[in-house]
């Protein structure tokens, strides 16, 4: 992720390019289309800056470290995934991770912290039990 965090004009100059999804202080989303763009142009010899630039992105405005990451992220997703991988996964993803299989000592720790939940969850109904006693007794 780049350091470089964007103004509200940069946002603003950002918003106005077709190619943008979204874009925030800390980042910017880019559309399907320019992904598929970037993989086609990309596999003809043409490098990222160029690219981008051709879409009327200013390298100066994004930062150039942006523009490789973005570059090689993309053609990473694209080679382990194809067309799909270039797509935007986070509107269809509830933040929870698929679970796998858990592993003995895993298993074993979740347990272990379950215990010691129930255990200091049990203590304190003991202590508000003994807390609600001494109440009535005082009244």
């Amino acid at each position: 992720m780049s350091k470089k965090l964007f103004t509200e004009k940069e946002i603003e100059l950002l918003s106005g390019n077709p190619y943008v999804k979204t874009v925030s202080t800390n980042g910017i989303t880019y559309t399907d289309k320019f992904k598929e763009i970037f993989i086609n142009e990309n596999e003809n010899g043409k490098l990222p800056r160029q690219i981008f630039q051709e879409c009327g992105f200013d390298i100066d405005v994004i930062g150039m470290q942006r523009v490789q990451s973005s570059g090689r992220d993309g053609v990473h997703a694209y080679r382990e995934n194809g067309i799909s991988g270039l797509s935007d996964t986070r509107k269809g993803n509830s933040g929870r991770p698929i679970e796998r299989e858990l592993t003995l000592k895993e298993k074993f720790e979740r347990l272990e912290a379950q215990n010691n939940l129930l255990k200091a969850e049990n203590e304190l109904l003991k202590k508000i039990r003994l807390a609600e006693g001494g109440l009535k007794k005082n009244k």
